[in-house]
């Protein structure tokens, strides 16, 4: 089995429910986005639906990927930065309890947080105040935490630290390892395009992209784009909701259905498709398998809040998976 090392912005997700619109307008938070906010602003967001239902969960894009892979059985390891506070215990926890070697920083600023703003059609949306998962730099990364691991997983939040992703992303060469990278929000994209792409053309041998973002970053629909990307690393997947997802790798092209599932939230489904996909990697299943596996994860935690599943749903998508083979 390949062993693969995590590094993403350390965070802790407050997921909330909607009962409308009108929170995101109010902030100028565009619907399905990832916005990074200040202080301030997180703060003012949280006050104005502290009425609402919400829950915490240790997240972060990376970390959930990360985390996924580890209750399936994969061994792994996540970098990152939190602070010398509750929430940054409760993180901490929250990896160790899923058998993942953690390797964190910790800094003195507070811990950071996502508020998922759940709308009742179930997109979501961020208000990110990274907060000490942003201190997390270039300078953190030691050689030999690279070593004996197959695989280097980056979540496209982290394009704004480039120095740190190339960093990275060096040290895993050096190891041999393999990088995949998953493209994480179309605005983020669209803002850091150029770093996007020379960034995969040098390094990114699997990539992962939604069908926005699969826009932002080729200027085409999910077909034409998946033909790009193919173009510029080893395995290309571009995912394209309720319609499942594609993959290609040379001449080869898969399409992957999705489950049959109700859906409550679609936090994490990206997260968990690449922690699937990655599972079935890791352990040389062929590239259907793999979409199967991360079509089956993305399906099960969009049938519940936030993107932390239980032991009985774990225990589902391990039968479906041994199902599969």
């Amino acid at each position: 089995m390949k062993k693969i090392l995590g590094i993403g912005n350390a965070l802790v997700d407050v997921m909330t429910i909607l009962d409308n619109d009108d929170i995101l307008e109010k902030f100028s938070l565009p619907k399905g986005s990832m916005q990074l906010v200040d202080n301030e602003k997180s703060e003012l967001v949280k006050t104005q639906t502290v009425n609402l239902k919400r829950t915490l969960a240790s997240g972060g894009s990376a970390a959930n990927t990360i985390h996924g892979l580890a209750m399936v059985g994969a061994e792994t390891a996540y970098i990152g930065s939190i602070g010398r506070d509750e929430l940054g215990d409760f993180f901490e926890s929250d990896m160790k309890n899923a058998g993942i070697r953690t390797i964190l920083s910790r800094r003195d600023s507070a811990t950071g947080t996502a508020v998922a703003l759940i709308s009742p059609d179930y997109e979501r949306t961020f208000a990110t105040h990274l907060g000490a998962a942003i201190e997390l730099g270039a300078t953190d990364l030691k050689k030999a935490d690279f070593k004996g691991y197959n695989i280097l997983y980056l979540e496209g939040y982290q394009i704004y630290n480039k120095l740190l992703v190339e960093t990275a992303c060096r040290f895993a060469k050096n190891e041999n390892m393999q990088v995949a990278l998953d493209l994480a929000s179309y605005n983020v994209v669209e803002s850091n395009l150029a770093d996007f792409k020379e960034i995969v053309e040098k390094y990114v041998d699997i990539l992962f992209a939604n069908e926005d973002e699969a826009r932002a970053y080729t200027g085409m629909e999910p077909a034409g784009a998946l033909d790009v990307i193919s173009k510029t690393c080893e395995v290309a997947v571009v995912k394209v909701g309720s319609e499942g997802s594609w993959i290609k790798r040379g001449l080869e092209v898969i399409k992957i259905g999705t489950a049959d599932v109700k859906v409550r939230d679609t936090t994490g489904a990206g997260d968990l498709f690449a922690a699937g996909f990655l599972y079935g990697y890791s352990i040389d299943k062929d590239l259907e398998v793999c979409g199967q596996y991360g079509s089956i994860m993305a399906g099960k935690v969009i049938e519940i809040l936030g993107a932390r599943m239980d032991n009985s749903k774990w225990q589902e998508i391990k039968s479906l998976i041994a199902g599969i083979g």
